[in-house]
């Protein structure tokens, strides 16, 4: 790795930490293979250590934008993910409930309604079974 890739992988993987949680990151190290470290590596580096690590917005709003982005694009396991990630980001409930009113209009209905099925069950996981 160059002293460059080293520098943002290294903060990538302190930004991931710090939005998806130490033990999450640290069990995905734990199980990584041979096959898919490189995607491992990439996604450090370029979604952590490029994207999430920029200073211009918060990570708040990195988070409402990639919820957004994921019920939109139907990514509904990694919405989950990133749902228990405002925990840590500052997203609140109703910074949630805004980005899926854009999911609503900008990506259609269908996908924010299961979207918000997807959302609801994680706020119930996370209250320890009551929304």
């Amino acid at each position: 790795m160059s002293k460059e890739r080293n520098e943002r992988y290294r903060q990538g993987m302190q930004t991931r930490r710090e939005v998806l949680g130490a033990a999450y990151v640290d069990g995905k190290e734990a199980t990584k293979t041979p096959l898919d470290e490189p995607f491992q590596e990439l996604i450090t580096e370029a979604a952590w250590g490029h994207v999430w690590s920029r200073g211009t917005i918060s990570k708040r709003e990195r988070s409402m934008i990639t919820l957004a982005l994921l019920a939109g694009l139907g990514n509904f396991e990694e919405l989950a993910l990133h749902t228990r990630a405002t925990v840590n980001t500052g997203a609140s409930r109703d910074d949630i409930m805004e980005a899926m009113l854009h999911v609503a209009i900008y990506a259609g209905v269908p996908r924010a309604n299961h979207a918000m099925k997807v959302v609801n069950q994680v706020f119930e996981e996370l209250d320890g079974g009551s929304v």
